[in-house]
């Protein structure tokens, strides 16, 4: 008799999962309706061109298609190190129709308290991170910097080319070349492509940035990589294993832990739970698109996708920091 009640209950706990399960399936599709016949603009918080314009518009171009009767356009709002886009889509009506995308550096401007931050990561509409991206050290070929070794020996202070003031490779760039005691300029203003011209005609030498954007560069006989963070990639040094002072270390640790939420797509707060859950399944159908990755694929952009609250929870815990990283992150950029 016990061992039957057992049965049953477990039977009833288990399809009360499955119709729960279809009933926030069939809500989530049934909110897709929603967007018929309406524009969604899908804000990226750079210039046309490079990593985040790529992701951005295969993702609008996908979830389009998968939000039917729907039109996606994407608006290019550069500035500030992302401030300029990540601010609008925080302030943005929250009906689900304006959407974007910023880099995770605002995750570095959150810890310090950079001022200009219109926002709180934590209270924004999450929807999706398309990719995981380590960072690597690019020298430009040119150059007679062959390795980091190299690079920590450097007698001149070498150029090193970042985006706006805020933005990832900025914040990372300052605090990693002052933490490693590197001889560097770090120069702003290269915005989508514009570093890897600059390394080209001999107006920088270096940048730190995500290494799907200078894979096919550093192929192409354009440059050389030193060093990376984070990654599965085996042909590159890791950087934690050429260095051995523990606040360097702990300021590597940190920049991997951004590297793996990369390419983020998120929303104003108070998008209605319905209207965001059907935002989500048509971002995981985008993602999950054969033809997309094979268009990722093509560009050799890696897809890697991470979706709803899983992201928002890695958001959280990047933002739990120890007092002792965050007071070594604002020293690092203080002393540049």
């Amino acid at each position: 008799m016990l061992k039957s009640a057992a049965r049953t209950a477990t039977g009833l706990l288990l399809a009360g999962g499955l119709i729960a399960a279809l009933a926030a399936q069939a809500q989530a599709q049934g909110n897709a309706d929603y967007f018929k016949g309406k524009t969604v603009t899908y804000i990226v918080a750079t210039a046309a061109g490079g990593g985040y314009d790529l992701y951005g518009r295969l993702v609008a171009e996908y979830m389009q298609r998968y939000l039917p009767g729907s039109t996606f356009i994407v608006r290019n709002m550069p500035g500030a190190g992302h401030l300029v886009g990540a601010n609008t889509i925080y302030a943005s009506r929250p009906d689900g129709l304006t959407i974007g995308t910023f880099n995770t550096g605002l995750i570095y401007n959150q810890l310090v308290g950079l001022p200009g931050m219109k926002f709180d990561l934590t209270k924004m509409s999450w929807i999706g991170k398309a990719t995981t991206e380590p960072r690597t050290i690019t020298i430009a070929q040119q150059s007679p910097i062959k390795t980091f070794a190299d690079l920590q020996a450097a007698k001149e202070p070498l150029n090193f080319a970042t985006s706006g003031v805020g933005s990832a490779n900025y914040v990372e760039t300052t605090m990693l070349t002052a933490a490693l005691k590197l001889p560097a300029k770090v120069l702003t203003g290269y915005n989508g492509n514009d570093d890897q011209l600059a390394m080209r005609r001999g107006e920088v030498a270096a940048t730190i940035g995500s290494r799907s954007s200078f894979d096919q560069f550093v192929r192409n006989g354009y440059g050389r990589f030193v060093a990376q963070i984070g990654g599965k990639d085996t042909d590159v040094p890791q950087l934690r294993d050429l260095v051995k002072d523990p606040a360097a270390l702990s300021l590597i640790a940190l920049v991997q832990s951004q590297g793996d939420i990369s390419r983020l797509t998120a929303g104003p707060p108070g998008i209605p739970p319905d209207v965001l859950e059907a935002l989500r399944q048509a971002y995981r159908k985008a993602l999950e698109d054969k033809e997309l990755q094979e268009k990722a694929a093509k560009l050799e952009r890696p897809v890697e996708p991470g979706y709803g609250d899983d992201v928002l929870n890695a958001v959280v815990t990047a933002l739990k920091q120890p007092p002792e990283t965050i007071a070594l992150l604002s020293a690092a950029l203080k002393k540049k």
